[in-house]
This record gives C-alpha cells, sequence and structure tokens, in this order.
C-alpha cells in the first residue's frame, strides 16, 4: 500500500468535498498512515503526520529528533518540539471551518478505519474543523489492485496450492501407515513450503484436528502436540504473499477427514457450509450484473441467514469476509459483516475479499475459503474452491 500520485488524492477529496487529509500516527497504531507512506517498520517514537490539501502542497510534520525518516520525502517539511510548536503548525494548516478526513469512523464502529485515538480527534476538532472518516478515500486510494497485484495474488494462490496439496498428503500417507503426525508438524511443513516458494506471512498457518477445528482461530504449536489420528475433522487454513512491498496476500481455508467415511453430521455440516459460500459469490455475481451498488454486510446477512434457516446460526460466531490487502492480509476495505460490525461500506471495483463462511461446533468445525477480486466484469476467483471434503483415509 503506497499513496498514488498527488492528483490522484487530490480529485478524490474534491470529489467528497472534504478539504484536506490528515494522515496521523503515533507509535505504531495507524498502521493505514505508516503503510501509505511507506514508513512500516521505521523509528518513530514521536508524533508525526502528513497533511494533503485538496488544493496545494502536502506537508510532512514530525518531531524535531526524528527528521530521518522522512529524508528522502520531497514534501514540505515541519518540525515541531513543544506541544505549543505543534498546536502553531495545526493553527497554520488546518482550514478554519473545514472538513479533514482521517482514520476515524463513528463510534468505532469499524476498528479497521478507527485508528486515531478520540483525544486527538477532540484536539484537531477544537481548531475549527469537521472530521469525517477517511475510509471512502483509504479504499478508493490504498487498497484497488493494478495488474501486478492481480498476478501476485494469484502466483500466491498457486503455491498456496502446493503447500496445501504437501501438507494433505503428507497427513493422509502417515495417517495410513499408522505412524502420529502432529499438528505443529503439518504447520512446519508449510512455513518450509512457503520459505521455498518465497512466500512471507504475518504468521503461521492454522492446522486444527478435531475439537480445535471447532476453535476459529486455533493456533497450534509444540507447546501442546496434538495428534492428527483416523477418522477426524482436519482443517488447515493458509495466507501468504511473495517478499515484495506490493504484493497481495492469497488466504484459503481447505477441510479433510482422515477416513473414508464421514458422519452424516460431517457431511451436514459440510454441505451446509460450502452451500452458504456459493450463495455469497453468486448473490455478488448477481447484483454486480445489474449494476447495483452492494454493501458488505448485505452479503454477511445472506450468507449468514443461510447457515441459520439449516440450523448453525448460532455456531457461525464470524463474520462472511475480509479484505485482502498488500500490507496485511485483513485489509482496510469493506468487509463482509453484519455481525461483528455493520459494514455499510460498498464493494469497490479492483479490490478483493474473502468469502468464508463456518459451523464451530465443540467436537469439530467447518470452514470454506475462497478469495473474490471484485473486477469491472464482475467477481473473479483465482483460488480453487473446494467442492469436496477430502478424504484422507
Amino acid at each position: 500500500m503506497t499513496l498514488p500520485a498527488l492528483l490522484d488524492i487530490q480529485a478524490a477529496l474534491a470529489d467528497r468535498q472534504i478539504d484536506g487529509w490528515l494522515l496521523y500516527d503515533f507509535k505504531g497504531q495507524n498502521p493505514t498512515a505508516l503503510a501509505a507512506l511507506g514508513l512500516t517498520g521505521k523509528m518513530l517514537t514521536r508524533r508525526w503526520m502528513a497533511w494533503i490539501p485538496r488544493v496545494g502542497e502536502p506537508v510532512l510534520v514530525h518531531h524535531a529528533i526524528e527528521a530521518q525518516p522522512f529524508a528522502e520525502f520531497t514534501w514540505r517539511k515541519l518540525a515541531y518540539a513543544s506541544w505549543q510548536s505543534l498546536d502553531d503548525i495545526f493553527r497554520r494548516l488546518l482550514p478554519p471551518g473545514g472538513r479533514v478526513a482521517m482514520e476515524y469512523w463513528p463510534g468505532g464502529g469499524i476498528p479497521y478505519l478507527s485508528r486515531v485515538d478520540g483525544g486527538t480527534v477532540e484536539r484537531i476538532r477544537a481548531f475549527g474543523v469537521e472530521v469525517v472518516s477517511s475510509a471512502h478515500l483509504v479504499q478508493w486510494l490504498l487498497c484497488r489492485w493494478d495488474e501486478g497485484q492481480v498476478e501476485s495474488h494469484r502466483r500466491a494462490a498457486m503455491q498456496l496450492e502446493v503447500a496445501k496439496e504437501g501438507a494433505f498428503h503428507l497427513i493422509g500417507e502417515r495417517v495410513r501407515a499408522g505412524k502420529p503426525v502432529l499438528e505443529h508438524e503439518v504447520q512446519d511443513f508449510l512455513m518450509a513450503r512457503f520459505a521455498d516458494a518465497g512466500l512471507i506471512t504475518d504468521h503461521p498457518p492454522i492446522v486444527a484436528v478435531g475439537p480445535h477445528s471447532g476453535d476459529p482461530h486455533y493456533c497450534p504449536g509444540a507447546d501442546r502436540p496434538t495428534e492428527i489420528g483416523r477418522d477426524q475433522v482436519v482443517m488447515i487454513d493458509l495466507w501468504a504473499k511473495e517478499n515484495d512491498p506490493r504484493a497481495t496476500f492469497a488466504d484459503v481455508t481447505w477441510m479433510a477427514f482422515t477416513g473414508r467415511n464421514p458422519s452424516e453430521k460431517v457431511r451436514e455440516v459440510w454441505d451446509t457450509v460450502v452451500r452458504a459460500r456459493d450463495v455469497g459469490l453468486e448473490t455478488i455475481a448477481a447484483r454486480a450484473a445489474k449494476g447495483e451498488t452492494i454493501l458488505g454486510w448485505q452479503i454477511d446477512r445472506v450468507v449468514r441467514d443461510y447457515i441459520h434457516d439449516r440450523g448453525y446460526g448460532e455456531f457461525f460466531v464470524h463474520r462472511t469476509g475480509h479484505n485482502i490487502g498488500a500490507h496485511a492480509d485483513h485489509g482496510d476495505g469493506t468487509h463482509l459483516d453484519d455481525l461483528e460490525t455493520q459494514d455499510a461500506r460498498p464493494l469497490v471495483v479492483d479490490t478483493c475479499f474473502s468469502i468464508e463462511p463456518g459451523v464451530y461446533l465443540p467436537e469439530f468445525g467447518v470452514r470454506s475459503e475462497i478469495n473474490v477480486f471484485f473486477g469491472r466484469e464482475g467477481p473473479k476467483v483465482y483460488t480453487p474452491a473446494q467442492r469436496s471434503l477430502r478424504l484422507l483415509g
């Protein structure tokens, strides 16, 4: 994620009748701002900000002891040391009576866009400006993919497919031979495949067997070794990207059974989850074909209602999908969510998101995940969609 050309940013500000965008961060509280300016990983211990006006020259504001991280920027720079000097800079930059966008959402309703603390929002308002959410700017300017990023997503998806198949082969081979294989061993295998393929990730994959698969964000480890035995449900959730700042993530979840005859309950839950996933994609395709605006919460509601009508609503405990980005697998764009939040943002062309419903019972859980690139011709899926439960017995 990096800022586009200044003229494009200012055109977006003009379209939304916003007088300027104030990107603000303190000690990494706003990863959106850090990623946008390519400052992730820099030593920044004081408040800094970038002011991008609708008309005029952008300005970088930093503390006097932290000029070095901004040395390569050609924008005008202002340094402050005291709080009084910082306030003086705000008075000079902020337009009285104007509308200023920040990474803020009313009531904190969308945490991904609630990056700036409430006290700072109050402080900016005290200079006589209206603070509005930068959500639409962030999505339009920072979350859309170009052709190169789409191709990087496709390549990452292909490598995840190879890694996943290798993991299933390992599990099946060991189970059939009556030899133990542990969850964290499979996780280590996948991380090794990532390294071989030049992929990076922010967290090792999920490998969960039996009741652990009923915990959506279960994390295996050598400190709690768990054997994958016969006639058990296994979940593998893996996400990664190429080692390039502009490369984008791919993120998939696949399910297996370490036997030949899953129970009727396992088959029923599997069928429910897969059909719910497909209903979500079909709804997006149908509405896009009609030229309709599609809000994130609407797709979550369609998928959630399908699962609820089949008696498993209380066991679907997370949103249907998340935006997928470059600086993070869970990006800043629209999420398919009417549970954790009500995401009323529209799906924007050239963005990507997951569809990953799940049903989590005490004895096992099932999740099925695809990634959807929302192109100008409608949704496109570059991650293979699992159609049947993998049988590894």
